[in-house]
C-alpha cells in the first residue's frame, strides 16, 4: 500500500477522474473529503456514498488533520484551498500523480493516444468485468453497463485512460499499455509541435514495466517511432486492421449497416469472427488493442468476443440521443480533425442515404488556430455544417482574439462545404426549425457543451457530468 496518508482532500472532486480515485481511496479505508463549485450528479453520488463534498472552495474547507491535497488539472495555484494547504505545509499533488500511486498497488493497464483512449479503455474494462476479473477503472466518460465512469473492483487489474496533456501519463508505470496513435494536439502545451509530442509518448512507453507489455498501433507511423527509439524495456506487440505483419490483425472486414464483423488473428492464430456493436472502422482498431490487452490479462477469447459484441460505447461517443419529428440526434465528443473524419465516415455508413447536419463547436481557440486548415478539410461526409462560437477553455484572452468561428467557416467554404456561422444555440435552434427535413440526422460534435443543444432538440437535458481534459 503506497498511501500512508489518513485524510485526503480533493479540490475539484466532481471531475470524472478525480471522483474515481476518491472512491478508490475511500474503499481502502481513507478519510476522503472534497470540494467543487457546483452540485452535479457526481457530487451528489459521492455524498450519498459517504464522501462529504463542500460546494465552495475556500481555506476553511481544510480541517486541521488533512494529510494530502489532491488537485485536478483545472485547479490553479491561486485557489484558496491550495494556498492554505501550502501555507500549512500540507503536500499538494495533481490527480495524475495520485493515479500513478494507486496503479503501483495493482496490475495497471493504461491506454494512451491522441484518439480512441476512452472507447478502448471502456472496452477493456467491460471485457475484464464480463470475464469475472472485476477490475477497478477510470474512464474519461460514463459507460452505462459499468455503472459510470469509474469503479472500484476486487480484482487486481486497474484500467485507466492515460492523458498526454500536461505530461500526465508520465506519472504512470503500467504493467500493460496501449499507444493507439500520435498526432498534433494540445499545441498550447506542446509548443515544440509533433516532435515534442512523440518524445512525450516515448517517455510514457519507456515507463511500461520490463516484464510488461506495450501494445502499439502498427498503422500509425508516429506510434511506431516510440518503439524505434530503443527506450522501450517491455515486450512489444502490434495491432492493425488488414496488416499481415501485425501481431493482432482484423481481417476480412464485412460492414453491415455501419457495423463491422471481422476475423481476429492473434499472433498467427485465427481467433474466429468478431462482431462490434458500435460503428466505424476506427473502432475495429480500438477493439484489436483491447483484445491484445485482455489476452495479456488472461481473458479467454470467447469472453472477449461476447463482451465486444454487446459493448455499445461510452457517453458522447457516437451516442444516439433520440428522435424527434423523424429526425435522429447523435452526440459525439470528436474535437480533433482526425476524429471528426472518422466519426462522420462512420455516420455516413450507419445512416446510409440520409442527410447529415453537423453542429460542430470548436474546442479551444488555440487548437482551432493551430489546426485550422485540417479542420476545414474534415467535414467531407457532412451535408451541412453549423459552427457556433468557439468553446473558451484554458486559452489566454490574447489567444481568444486571434481566431473565431467565422474564420473556420470561411476556411470550410473554400473547400465547397455548405457551412453556417451561427453564434448561439438559440440561433442554431431557430435555423434548424426552418431547415431540418424528415429523415435528417443531426450530429452535435465537440468537447464543450454542445451536447446540451442535442438534448434540447429531443427532450429534457440530463444533469451534467464533466470531462477531465480535452
Amino acid at each position: 500500500m503506497t498511501f500512508t496518508e489518513t485524510h485526503i482532500h480533493f479540490v475539484g472532486i466532481g471531475g470524472i477522474g478525480m471522483s474515481g480515485i476518491a472512491r478508490m481511496l475511500a474503499a481502502e479505508g481513507k478519510r476522503v473529503t472534497g470540494s467543487d463549485l457546483a452540485a452535479t450528479p457526481v457530487t451528489r453520488s459521492l455524498a450519498a456514498d459517504g464522501i462529504p463534498v463542500r460546494l465552495s472552495q475556500r481555506a476553511e474547507n481544510l480541517s486541521d488533520v488533512v494529510d494530502l491535497l489532491v488537485v485536478s488539472a483545472a485547479v490553479k495555484d491561486e485557489n484558496p484551498e491550495v494556498v492554505e494547504a501550502r501555507r500549512r505545509g500540507i503536500p499538494v499533488q495533481k490527480y495524475a500523480r495520485v493515479l500513478g500511486r494507486l496503479m503501483n498497488d495493482r496490475r495497471g493497464i493504461a491506454v494512451s493516444g491522441t484518439h480512441g483512449k476512452t472507447t478502448t479503455t471502456a472496452m477493456i474494462a467491460t471485457v475484464l468485468r464480463h470475464a469475472g476479473l472485476d477490475p477497478s477503472f477510470v474512464v474519461g466518460a460514463a459507460v452505462g453497463p459499468l455503472g459510470g465512469s469509474s469503479g472500484v473492483g476486487t480484482g487486481e487489474c486497474f484500467v485507466v485512460e492515460a492523458c498526454e496533456y500536461d505530461r500526465s501519463f508520465h506519472n504512470l508505470s503500467p504493467h500493460c499499455a496501449v499507444i493507439n496513435n500520435i498526432e498534433e494536439d494540445h499545441l498550447d502545451y506542446y509548443t515544440g509541435g509533433l516532435e515534442e509530442i512523440v518524445a512525450s509518448f516515448t517517455q510514457f512507453a519507456s515507463q511500461v514495466r520490463p516484464d510488461g507489455l506495450l501494445v502499439v498501433n502498427r498503422a500509425d507511423e508516429n506510434a511506431l517511432r516510440t518503439v524505434a527509439s530503443g527506450r522501450v524495456r517491455s515486450r512489444v506487440e502490434t495491432f492493425a486492421v488488414e496488416d499481415a505483419e501485425a501481431d493482432w490483425i482484423a481481417a476480412d472486414l464485412r460492414p453491415s449497416g455501419g457495423l463491422f464483423t471481422f476475423e481476429a488473428i492473434g499472433k498467427g492464430k485465427s481467433l474466429g469472427t468478431f462482431a462490434l456493436g458500435i460503428p466505424g472502422r476506427h473502432n475495429v482498431s480500438n477493439a484489436l488493442a483491447a483484445l491484445a490487452c485482455c489476452a495479456w490479462a488472461g481473458v479467454d477469447v470467447t469472453a472477449t468476443r461476447e463482451a465486444l459484441r454487446t459493448f455499445h460505447g461510452a457517453d458522447r461517443r457516437f451516442q444516439i440521443v433520440g428522435e424527434s419529428a423523424d429526425v435522429t440526434v447523435v452526440d459525439d465528443y470528436a474535437h480533433h480533425p482526425s476524429e471528426i473524419r472518422e466519426t462522420l465516415r462512420a455516420a455516413r455508413e450507419y445512416f446510409e442515404g440520409r442527410r447529415i447536419v453537423v453542429i460542430f463547436q470548436p474546442h479551444q481557440h488555440s487548437r482551432t488556430r493551430f489546426l485550422l486548415s485540417d479542420f476545414a478539410r474534415s467535414f467531407d461526409d457532412a451535408d451541412v455544417v453549423i459552427v457556433p462560437e468557439i468553446y473558451f477553455v484554458r486559452d489566454s484572452e490574447s489567444e481568444r482574439q486571434q481566431v473565431n468561428s467565422s474564420d473556420l467557416v470561411r476556411a470550410m467554404q473554400t473547400h465547397g462545404k455548405a457551412c453556417h456561422d451561427l453564434a448561439t444555440f438559440e440561433d442554431i435552434e431557430a435555423y434548424l426549425a426552418d431547415h431540418l427535413r424528415s429523415g435528417d440526422v443531426v450530429i452535435t460534435m465537440g468537447a464543450g457543451d454542445v451536447y446540451k443543444l442535442g438534448h434540447r432538440l429531443v427532450g429534457p437535458l440530463p444533469e451534467d457530468g464533466r470531462q477531465e481534459t480535452a
